[in-house]
Parts: C-alpha cells; structure tokens; sequence
C-alpha cells in the first residue's frame, strides 16, 4: 500500500509540473514593470502607440484545441475592470503574436481567430489609459489553452460573456502583469 501511495504521489508531482509548463512570454512586457508608450492607447487624453505587445507561449497542455487572448486591468475606476483585449478561436498552430496584432487593420492575427470589441468600443486592441494622477494599474496580459476549438459569437459580445466562455472551457492559462501609471 505504501508503495501504490508512493506512485501515485509521484505521478500527481508530474501531472502537476507538466500543467505550469504553459508560459507566456513577451519581448515588449514584463511582468512587474512598466510598461512603455507604445502600449498606451491613443486618446481619452492619452497619447501612445496603442501597439498590442508581442506575446508568445509554449508548452500548451494535451488535449488544447484552440487559445485566446486577454488583456484586463482590474483596477479600472469602473466597478467592473476595463477590457483592453480579448482574442478567441486562435488556432493551436499559433504560438506567437506579434506586436501590433491588436489593430485588425494590420491583418497580423490568424484570419480564424476573433478579436472582441474592447471596452474603448472598438474590435482589437486597445491599450493602457488610466486616470492621470491614479494609483499604479495592473495589466493582466493572459493566453488561455482551452479544450474547444471555437466561441461561437458575435464581435460584440460582452467582456463578461467572453470571460465566462473562456474561463470555462480553460485546460490552462499563464498571465504577465505588467504595470503602467500616467
């Protein structure tokens, strides 16, 4: 009996190591740092690039059959947080975004994957623009492994309703929070 607990003890150690092995990565973000100009968005007083990060991941669970993509500050003074960016029906044979691939006028995402209106009104990327003089805001970058290949809806489905479809069919996920502050 000992031995059996012992194997499976070990067997759960693996299972467990191999599910953190899913990492996002960025060559513009980090997490704990500010992030630069070039991901602050371009009105509501705000004057950045409003260029999407270059992000990419590696090692998705088996069984992933499609990712997404958000970007979210919870410290947003709206009750609610503040959606950047949400990207759904990413093929598994994208591992990569480069920046930029936020504006959907550039065509850099895969032409299956969605990008959802962000809570600025518009589809794509829309970047960091807290209140001046705010505390430090967090920027919740996430990539998402999800068990289905496609989120049927609209472009202009709610934050809330992409968040519920991703979070519920999520075999795994890795975050950057980055910061910014104007």
């Amino acid at each position: 009996m000992k031995n059996i607990l012992h194997i499976i003890l070990v067997i759960g150690g693996v299972q467990a190591a191999s599910a953190s092995d899913f990492v996002l990565s960025s060559s513009d973000i980090q997490s704990g740092v500010h992030m630069q100009k070039t991901q602050e968005f371009m009105g509501f007083g705000c004057v950045g690039d409003n260029l999407s990060p270059q992000l990419s991941w590696q090692n998705p669970p088996k069984g992933t059959k499609s990712f997404a993509i958000t970007a979210y500050d919870p410290d947003a003074p709206t009750g609610s947080g503040w959606w950047h960016w949400q990207v759904i029906n990413i093929p598994t044979s994208t591992t990569e975004f480069k920046q930029g691939a936020g504006d959907i006028n550039t065509k850099n995402a895969p032409r299956a994957a969605l990008q959802i209106e962000n809570d600025y009104g518009f589809q794509g990327f829309g970047g960091a623009c807290p209140p001046k003089g705010d505390k430090v805001h967090h920027y919740q970058f996430t990539v998402y492994a999800l068990s289905i290949e496609h989120i049927d809806v609209k472009a202009n489905a709610s934050g809330a309703l992409i968040g519920y479809m991703i979070k519920a069919n999520t075999l795994d996920s890795s975050t950057i929070e980055a910061l910014y502050k104007r």
